[in-house]
């Protein structure tokens, strides 16, 4: 899979809209769901949203070593973040915001972040399965960002074969989609069921034959993606 930086940042800024409403990204953005361990409340923060219970303690070890304005603050919460709850402490809460609307060197760390935790390893997965297509890694990426990989109960809705398994790409690319629409459509979280905008913005390029990503803007929830 060849991306150049034009397909690369279009399909960051769509996720972005999917995670905070802007293609930017929003670096401050604080959200609080019961969607942790046995649906406790978690914070998920930064540009593409990631999570108290997931990987959110190595934005904030990465930041703590960077030298940033806040990363001294910051750095006692480090070791806590994923095992001491931090929903309520509105100090550490204060910080990230701040961090993240003050500090460039916090959105150079999430950029190099959410690069190396999750644009990567999709990438890494959808190049060992054969996926050459830039629409396609846009599926896969938002579902590394949203469900933390491509689930196997999802997987197992269609029949369609990978192409390294000689399947057909599109056919499996929609097929995956149709499936995950599905799956959230009919998920009992009321939060997880309301992303199904996620897959219809994939629908409607998979209907607009949109592989290249080359047809601009993409509606994403709402909002016009571009370059």
């Amino acid at each position: 899979m060849q991306l150049n930086e034009t397909q690369k940042r279009i399909i960051q800024r769509v996720v972005n809209v999917f995670e905070t409403g802007s293609p930017d990204g929003d670096y401050a953005n604080i959200s609080i769901y019961k969607d942790g361990p046995h649906d406790i409340r978690q914070i998920t923060y930064g540009r593409s949203q990631t999570t108290e219970y997931g990987s959110l303690r190595q934005l904030v070890e990465q930041y703590a070593l960077a030298g940033g304005l806040f990363s001294q603050q910051l750095r006692p919460y480090a070791g806590k973040v994923g095992s001491t709850p931090l929903t309520d402490d509105a100090n550490f809460k204060n910080l990230l915001k701040r961090a993240g609307r003050e500090d460039p060197l916090m959105k150079k760390t999430q950029d190099s972040f959410f690069d190396r935790v999750y644009f990567r390893p999709a990438i890494k997965w959808a190049v060992a399965r054969g996926f050459m297509l830039p629409l396609s890694a846009l599926v896969i990426y938002d579902s590394f960002v949203h469900s933390g990989s491509i689930i196997w109960a999802i997987r197992e809705m269609f029949p369609e074969s990978p192409p390294y398994a000689g399947g057909d790409e599109k056919a499996w690319t929609q097929a995956y989609v149709n499936a995950r629409h599905i799956w959230l459509a009919s998920h009992p979280k009321p939060p997880v069921r309301s992303s199904v905008y996620r897959t219809q913005c994939f629908k409607n390029e998979i209907q607009r034959r949109n592989w290249d990503l080359s047809q601009l803007p993409i509606n994403a929830n709402g909002v016009n993606v571009s370059a």
